[in-house]
Formats: C-alpha cells, structure tokens, sequence
C-alpha cells in the first residue's frame, strides 16, 4: 500500500496538535489541584512534554529519541539562561514571558525536565507504530528491506 506523500506527516501533525492541548490542560489541571513541590516539578516534566510536542509538530520525521533530546536541549537552555538577569527582566514584563522563560535559576529542575523527556520518548516509542518515517524499523545488519517479494 503506498502513502500518499506527506499524509504520515499530516496525522503526525494533527496528532501532536491534539497533544499540545492537552499536555496544556494536564499542566493547568496540576496546577489547581496541587501545590508545592507537586506541582512545581510536575509542571516542569510537563514543560518539557510540551516542547517535545513542539518539536514533533515542526518536525514530524525525527525520531523519537532526537526529538526528545531536542526538547531536553531546549529546557536546559532556558534553565540556564536564568543564570542571566533576562528572563527575570522579562518575566517582570509579561506574563507570557515569565510562563516560558521563568525567572530563577532551580537545578533541580534540570532533573524534572530530562524526567518529562524520558517520558515523552517513551510515549512516542510506544505510540509510533513504524519508524520514524511510516515504515516499519530495520533491524541492525538486515540489510535492505525486501520490495514486493
């Protein structure tokens, strides 16, 4: 059966859309049920879920593992910028800003963003029903996969 070129990608797309919104809803929903430590690292696993929806949503062929790393790349990044004086300067600004940069710098945060790409990674190999392309994994050394026989 061929694939209309591109259609994997679309119900990528549209899947990791439906995704976003709830991983958002998940996130909003820990944060009026629970407090402390909870919801703080908690919302920061989500954080990184969130992202690496993102991620898959502008790029759907990666694989699960490269976008997961891509996602944990990215929180980091933002972790650490808060060693700097700009998110809190922004994050006094807006709103929107302080939601996606944050404002100080908590390193064990940096553990709860690798927990919610793991997660993520997970979900994603599990959910993938072929390789990150639409057709089924190769196994190492199983040379190239038959055509048609």
């Amino acid at each position: 059966m061929k694939l209309i070129p591109g259609s994997h990608d679309s119900a990528t797309r549209l899947a990791a859309a439906a995704a976003a919104l709830v991983t958002v809803g998940a996130g909003l929903g820990l944060r009026a049920a629970a407090t402390g430590s909870v919801a703080k690292y908690g919302g920061d696993a989500l954080y990184t879920v969130l992202l690496l929806i993102l991620v898959v949503l502008v790029a759907p062929r990666l694989t699960p593992l490269r976008a997961a790393a891509t996602a944990l790349a990215a929180s980091w990044a933002v972790e650490f910028l808060q060693l700097t004086a700009l998110p809190a300067d922004l994050s006094r600004h807006s709103t929107v800003a302080r939601l996606v940069l944050g404002s100080t710098f908590n390193a064990p945060d940096l553990f709860w963003y690798a927990a919610g790409a793991a997660a993520g990674w997970l979900l994603l190999t599990v959910l993938r029903p072929s390789g990150p392309y639409g057709r089924a994994p190769m196994a190492f050394g199983a040379g190239s996969p038959s055509r048609g026989r």
